[in-house]
């Protein structure tokens, strides 16, 4: 198995129940740009207004993707905890099969500057986010 299979492979079945109950995995990744792609499956059971995911729920998937970004890119990293997220909804994010990606912008020793997208099953930018998030690292050795 090639070394960015066998990653996304660990990541998913390690990964934040929350992010198996909103039917995602982690299905890329790309540490020279630090970014990584999300496919979920959202099903009505997250929806307002019959198919329209909740919004919390958009902010969720974002934040999972930026987040993670910054553990595959980083292994020193243990742990990214969100300073600021915002949000912007574009369209409507409906139930079934969305792509989310995250990426890191800028990333000092301690804090990130991340930004993700939410793309539905014809490829429409949905959502958008840009997050700010302190960072707990690894002792020195």
């Amino acid at each position: 198995m090639n070394p960015k299979k066998a990653m996304i492979e660990k990541i998913n079945l390690r990964g934040p129940k929350f992010i198996g109950m909103l039917g995602g995995q982690l299905v890329d990744v790309d540490t020279d740009k630090t970014a990584c792609t999300f496919e979920f499956n959202i099903s009505n059971d997250f929806c307002h207004s019959i198919d329209v995911v909740q919004g919390g729920f958009v902010t969720a998937m974002l934040d999972a993707a930026m987040s993670h970004a910054i553990f595959i890119c980083d292994q020193a990293v243990l742990n990214v905890s969100s300073l600021e997220i915002k949000t912007t909804y574009l369209a409507p994010t409906r139930a079934g099969k969305l792509r989310v990606e995250g990426w890191v912008i800028k990333q000092s020793y301690k804090t990130a500057f991340m930004e993700g997208h939410v793309y539905n099953q014809d490829n429409e930018l949905t959502a958008t986010a840009s997050s700010v998030a302190k960072l707990l690292r690894a002792p020195k050795q």
